[in-house]
């Protein structure tokens, strides 16, 4: 099907702030053919107006959040709701953070109504480089929300006495090193001008997070545990909540990978580390009786409690900077879809980003499941 219209719809989880920059719609004034209907007070949270979209682009149509939803390709950064899914037409397409590797459900309804998706988790280049994705955007909100809180739960966190904060990261893909950089920028900016210790990082290997009596040593001298990981299968954790009882009490326990719990397959798909809630933009600081446990299903063990710094949007704390660099990061593979039929893309284009969509299609990730299946 070829594309002659856009849908932006809004994006309505607690605290989500975030919509695609006027900037970006500059940018695909170019196509001039292309009808782009943006959902009514689209940027109203960071403070645009309809007018500062006209003024990039004359061509623009404001409808309801269902009406975006109705057009050939639907752009929106977080995953729609199964409402709005279903209200898209057959055979269109989509554009957003699917995270297939943990959402099998989802997948299913996108599959049986046919629709043509592409994730931007997904969309790799050839050497499988993340090319729509704000590691640090992640890493730094997290981080810096995690360090704040352990200065107040941190009874010696200022004393010259003490010794070096202890950061365990699990994950040494992009967003861990993103998290080795964050601390590390804390730790300087916090500490250069008096004596106390600043940070100690540690990566935690896969050979240290599958020994769990090496892993119950450094969780003993641990301040802040890091989730940056990315899991092959979302039904294993990697710390147990066992685990988590060796953490000293003041101990943070920062989830950057927010993957979600579902109990709808077996075996559930849950946390990296068991047992840890999901915080969003209003209420990403999680003390230990918080009522957010009582929405993590009852097979997951969950006794053992830290303070949890978790958000399921965390680029979001900052909005603005945020969708400059997603708005920047998604239009060349706009472009590809508005000019080339999606039915018609190849991986033998010498297009980068014609290849990296059909990489982040949901086709292409059913293939690579049945693939494995068969090996």
């Amino acid at each position: 099907m070829k594309i002659q219209t856009i849908g932006f719809p809004k994006m309505y989880a607690q605290g989500e702030k975030r919509d695609f920059l006027p900037e970006l719609f500059g940018k695909l004034s170019e196509f001039s053919h292309i009808n782009i209907y943006i959902e009514r007070d689209y940027g109203k949270g960071m403070g645009l107006c309809h007018q500062d979209y006209l003024n990039e682009n004359s061509n623009l149509k404001f409808v309801s959040h269902y009406e975006a939803y109705e057009q050939d390709l639907v752009v929106v950064l977080k995953a729609p709701e199964e409402a709005a899914i279903n209200q898209m037409k057959e055979g269109s397409a989509l554009i957003s953070m699917l995270h297939y590797d943990t959402r099998p459900k989802r997948n299913q309804l996108l599959k049986s109504k046919r629709l043509v998706c592409y994730s931007m988790d997904s969309m790799v280049d050839d050497r499988e480089n993340r090319m729509v994705v704000n590691f640090w955007g992640t890493a730094m909100s997290g981080a810096r929300a995690a360090f704040n809180k352990l200065k107040k739960t941190m009874k010696d966190f200022y004393s010259t006495e003490r010794k070096p904060i202890n950061v365990s990261i699990i994950g040494f893909g992009n967003l861990g090193i993103s998290a080795v950089r964050a601390f590390s920028k804390l730790s300087y900016e916090e500490f250069k001008d008096i004596k106390a210790a600043g940070i100690l990082v540690k990566i935690l290997s896969r050979s240290i997070t599958r020994d769990f009596e090496a892993l119950k040593s450094i969780l003993t001298k641990t301040d802040i545990l890091v989730d940056a990981s990315r899991r092959g299968d979302s039904c294993k954790v990697i710390v147990p909540n066992e685990l988590i009882a060796y953490m000293p009490d003041h101990s943070i326990i920062l989830d950057l990978t927010a993957d979600p719990y579902d109990h709808r397959v077996k075996p559930i798909c849950q946390k990296g580390i068991e047992g840890i809630p999901t915080g969003n933009l209003n209420h990403y600081i999680i003390e230990k009786d918080d009522k957010l446990y009582e929405s993590i299903p009852r097979e997951v063990d969950k006794r053992n409690r830290r303070v949890v710094v978790s958000c399921n949007a965390w680029p979001g704390v900052y909005p603005v900077e945020s969708m400059k660099v997603y708005g920047n990061q998604i239009y060349p593979f706009i472009s590809v879809l508005l000019e080339k039929d999606p039915s018609l893309l190849s991986m033998d284009s010498h297009n980068s980003y014609e290849r990296a969509l059909l990489r982040s299609s949901l086709d292409f990730y059913f293939k690579g499941i049945s693939h494995m299946k068969a090996h």
